[in-house]
């Protein structure tokens, strides 16, 4: 069976979290959440492991590359 992936957005929000507040704990730039959101940019693996603990979620539920 495969799992479900969502956004890194969509997590955000599940997390009740805002990218100013993410921004924060991640030690990064409002713009640096943005540009993960537009898949602009990947966190890195540490970054990935980091919102996965934020966001509560494990790292095969969460989208970090866009690719659905």
């Amino acid at each position: 069976m495969e799992t479900i992936r969502i956004s890194l957005a969509a997590a955000r929000v599940n997390a009740n979290m805002t990218q100013e507040s993410v921004a924060n704990a991640m030690k990064v730039s409002v713009n640096t959440i943005i540009n993960w959101e537009k898949y602009k940019t990947s966190p890195s693996m540490q970054q990935g492991m980091k919102l996965c603990e934020l966001y509560g979620l494990p790292s095969d539920m969460i989208d970090m590359c866009g690719t659905k």
